[in-house]
C-alpha cells in the first residue's frame, strides 16, 4: 500500500535492534483515515472471504481492527488481552506469546464468550516480526475450533521471517508494507515489493 509505505519512509524511525517506529500514526498516535484506507484494501484482498469475527491483541491492534471491522460489515471485534483480570469471568482460552517488542513472554486471554466454532476469523495487527503473537491468535482460534480466513497486516518485518513461515503454514497474509530492510545508521528502509 503506497500510501502506508511513503508514511513510514516519511515519519517512520528506525531504531537499534531491528525497531521501526511508526507511533507518529500508527500504534501511539492515530491516524484514522489512514486506518480506513487499510480497512479498504483488505476489504478488497479478503472479498467473497466469510468473516464473522476480528480478532487482535490489545492493545496497538485494537483501533485499526475496529476502524476495519466497518469494511466487513461491522463485524465484532475482539481483543486477546495480555493479563487476567477481574473483568475476565468464566472459561478462556489462554496462550503464551514472547513480545519482540517487549522482550518478554506474556498471557493471551480470550473470553470463550466471544469466539467458537461458528466464527470465520479475520487477524489484525499492527506489526508482525517473528510471527509469535500472530501464533498465540492461531492457537487460541484452534482451541476455538473457529476457521482462520486470513491475516492483514499493517507493518511486516520481512527480514524477520514470520510472515513468510505462516505463508508457508497456508495462511493468506495481506501486509500492506512489507519492510526488506532498515539500516539504524541512516535510518533508511527498503520495501518488498
Amino acid at each position: 500500500m503506497q500510501e502506508l509505505e511513503e508514511r513510514i519512509r516519511k515519519e517512520g524511525t528506525v531504531k537499534e535492534g531491528n525497531v521501526l517506529k511508526v507511533d507518529a500514526f500508527l500504534n501511539h498516535q492515530c491516524d484514522v483515515a489512514l486506518y480506513d484506507a487499510m480497512g479498504k484494501a483488505w476489504a478488497e484482498h479478503f472479498a467473497g472471504k466469510h468473516i464473522t469475527k476480528i480478532l487482535t491483541i490489545e492493545a496497538s491492534g485494537i483501533g485499526i481492527a475496529c476502524v476495519v471491522a466497518r469494511h466487513f460489515g461491522n463485524v465484532p471485534v475482539v481483543f486477546a488481552k495480555k493479563a487476567q483480570s477481574i473483568n475476565l469471568d468464566g472459561d478462556q482460552y489462554v496462550t503464551t506469546v514472547y513480545s519482540f517488542t517487549k522482550q518478554r513472554e506474556f498471557p493471551v486471554i480470550v473470553s470463550r464468550k466471544y469466539l467458537g466454532p461458528d466464527d470465520h476469523v479475520l487477524l489484525i495487527d499492527d506489526f508482525l516480526a517473528n510471527g509469535k503473537a500472530l501464533h498465540g491468535l492461531i492457537d487460541i482460534c484452534k482451541h476455538a475450533g473457529a476457521t482462520i480466513e486470513g491475516i492483514g497486516i499493517a507493518v511486516e518485518k520481512g527480514f524477520q521471517g514470520g510472515g513468510d513461515q505462516l505463508r508457508a503454514e497456508g495462511y493468506d497474509v495481506d501486509s500492506l508494507a512489507i519492510v526488506e530492510s532498515m539500516d539504524p545508521k541512516t535510518g533508511a528502509i527498503e520495501f518488498r515489493h
